[in-house]
Parts: structure tokens; C-alpha cells; sequence
């Protein structure tokens, strides 16, 4: 199956969930035009409070339709946008990616992966256990955060569901996705 964009979501105030949108447009440097985290300098409120001045690192958020699957099989009623994702991609391993990795969404819009989405508590006041769910930990016990990835955008361009994916690696040696 090739990777492809299933929904788009966006909000200008921070909220949990975010409605679906038609398309979205990202914004060279700043993310969703429209979208509460869009911005150069980080826009998350408990990042903002640490240090308002630190690069946003977290413009665009995508997370894959296949844990949505897995959470709804489980007996969470979770749709598209319930996550506070922008983009819900269906055929591509987002978690499997390094850091740097580049997605071409799209016929112009290209961002490059940053890092893991951290769940925040926010999780677990939208579902009870959602957090738990969306938490696991390795064969050596570390953590595994499922809850998506961040990343910053690099080309403008509008997405739009049914958008093909196509993923470009950065050159070896490649490094995992952290928390951002």
C-alpha cells in the first residue's frame, strides 16, 4: 500500500481535539497557516514557559491511521482529529523514521521529521487509559511513545486527503526519533 494522507485537521486556539479540514496549507518555517502551534518559535504552552525563544520544532504533527485502528480495537472511540494530529497518514511507518527524514506531501509541500510527539496528560482527560495505550516500553525497557511524530516544514505547499506520501532518508548513519 502506498502511504498516503487519510484526513487533515487544524485550530487556531490550543485544544485537545482538532476538526477536520477540507485541506490545510503549510507555511515555509511556521507550520499550519491557521493552527495554534504555527509559528518559528515554539508555540506548545508548557515549552512556551520554559524558554518562549527556542525554535518550534513541532510545526506540523502527523500520526499514522494504523494506531487509531489499534486504539479502536482496544474499545477507545477515537476518530481523525481527536488526537490534536494535523495530518493522518495511513501506509508508513512514521515511528520507524529518523530524525531528518523528509515527506513530500503532496505535490509541494516537503517536511522534515524531527522527533516523537511527547502525550501529555490532555490524553488521558480525553479518554481514561488513552495515555497507558499510547505508552509501551521495548525489549530493553525503554519507553515507546506511539502518539505520533513532529516536524518542521521546509517547502509551503496545500495537502489535501488522498495526497500520495513519498518519504526521502537522510544519509547514513541515521538517527532515531526522540521526544521533542
Amino acid at each position: 500500500m502506498a502511504a498516503s494522507v487519510i484526513t487533515l485537521s487544524g485550530a487556531p486556539g490550543h485544544r485537545f481535539n482538532k476538526p477536520l479540514q477540507g485541506s490545510i496549507r503549510l507555511l515555509t518555517g511556521l507550520g499550519v497557516e491557521g493552527d495554534a502551534h504555527c509559528g518559528e518559535t515554539v508555540k506548545h504552552r508548557s515549552r512556551v514557559a520554559v524558554d518562549p525563544t527556542q525554535p518550534n520544532l513541532r510545526q506540523v504533527h502527523l500520526l499514522h491511521a494504523e494506531l487509531l485502528d489499534e486504539l479502536n480495537a482496544a474499545g477507545f472511540d477515537v476518530a481523525p482529529g481527536q488526537m490534536g494530529e494535523n495530518v493522518l497518514t495511513r501506509g508508513l511507518d512514521l515511528l520507524a523514521l529518523p530524525v531528518g527524514a523528509r515527506l513530500r506531501l503532496g505535490a509541494d509541500a516537503l517536511v522534515e521529521i524531527t522527533g516523537l510527539r511527547n502525550p501529555c496528560a490532555q490524553i488521558e482527560a480525553f479518554r481514561p487509559g488513552l495515555l497507558a495505550a499510547v505508552l509501551g516500553r521495548d525489549a530493553q525497557g525503554r519507553i515507546v511513545r506511539k502518539a505520533g511524530i513532529m516536524g518542521i516544514v521546509l517547502e509551503a505547499g496545500e495537502i489535501c486527503p488522498k495526497d500520495a506520501i513519498d518519504v526521502t532518508l537522510p544519509a547514513l548513519p541515521h538517527r532515531a526519533l526522540e521526544r521533542v
